[in-house]
C-alpha cells in the first residue's frame, strides 16, 4: 500500500473532490427539492454501487486507458449521458406544463428510474472520472504491493467518501423538499427546477464536459 504521507495527500484531495460541488451532487440537490427524499437516495445509490462499481472494475482492469488512448469513446459516452439528461429534465418540464393535471398528481420517478438516472450522470461525469482515472493512479507505488490491489482500495475509498457527502446532500435536499411540500402549488415548480437542473447538467457535459484531459480538473464544479 502507499505510504501514510501519500495517503495523507489522497485524502485531502479526496476532500476537496467532495466538498466541491459538481454534477452528481446538482442531480442529487436537484432529486431532494423536487422529487424527495427518497428519490434522492435511490440517485446515491446508483452513483455508488452501480457506476461505483463499475468505475472502480475498470479501474483495476486498467482499462481506463482505453478512454485517454481513444478519445471517441470518451466523447461518445459523454454526449450519451448529455442527451439522456436532456431528455429527462424535458419530459419533466413538459408534465408540469401541462394544464390538465393539477399539482399533486404529477407523476413521480420509480426506484429504478432514480438508481438509473444517478448511474448514467456519475458515469458521465467528468470530474469523478478525471479524479479515478487520472489523478488517483498518481497515487500507486508499485514497490509498495500489488498495484490492482492499491487501485482496488483508493477507489473503493473514493466512493466510500461519496457515500457520505451525497447522502448528507440527500438527507438536507430531502427535507427541504418535505418542507415545501406544504405548499401544494410549489410542487409544480419544485419538477420544473428539478428539470431545468437536470437540463442544464446535460448542457454541461456538451459544452465544458472533458473526461480525458487534465485541463478539465480546472472546472469541477
Amino acid at each position: 500500500m502507499p505510504g501514510s504521507e501519500a495517503l495523507l495527500t489522497f485524502a485531502i484531495a479526496l476532500f476537496v473532490l467532495e466538498v466541491t460541488p459538481g454534477p452528481d451532487m446538482m442531480l442529487i440537490l436537484a432529486r431532494g427539492i423536487g422529487q424527495g427524499r427518497k428519490t434522492a437516495f435511490f440517485t446515491v445509490i446508483g452513483m455508488i454501487f452501480v457506476a461505483g462499481a463499475v468505475q472502480v472494475g475498470l479501474l483495476v482492469l486498467g482499462l481506463a486507458s482505453l478512454l485517454q488512448a481513444y478519445p471517441p469513446a470518451s466523447i461518445a459516452l459523454r454526449w450519451t449521458g448529455a442527451v439522456y439528461l436532456i431528455w429527462l429534465g424535458l419530459q419533466m418540464i413538459r408534465s408540469s406544463l401541462s394544464k390538465t393535471a393539477p399539482a399533486m398528481s404529477l407523476p413521480g420517478t420509480t426506484a429504478w428510474s432514480a438508481i438509473r438516472e444517478g448511474t448514467i450522470n456519475s458515469l458521465t461525469n467528468p470530474k469523478s472520472l478525471l479524479f479515478m482515472f487520472v489523478f488517483l493512479p498518481q497515487f500507486v507505488d508499485p514497490a509498495a504491493g500489488p498495484v490492482w490491489l492499491q487501485l482496488l482500495v483508493l477507489g473503493s475509498l473514493q466512493k466510500i467518501a461519496g457515500v457520505f457527502s451525497l447522502g448528507s446532500g440527500a438527507l438536507a435536499s430531502g427535507t427541504v423538499g418535505q418542507w415545501l411540500n406544504r405548499w401544494p402549488k410549489l410542487l409544480i415548480w419544485q419538477r420544473r427546477f428539478t428539470g431545468l437542473v437536470m437540463v442544464a447538467l446535460g448542457l454541461r457535459l456538451i459544452l465544458f464536459g472533458n473526461a480525458t484531459g487534465t485541463p478539465a480538473l480546472q472546472n469541477r464544479s
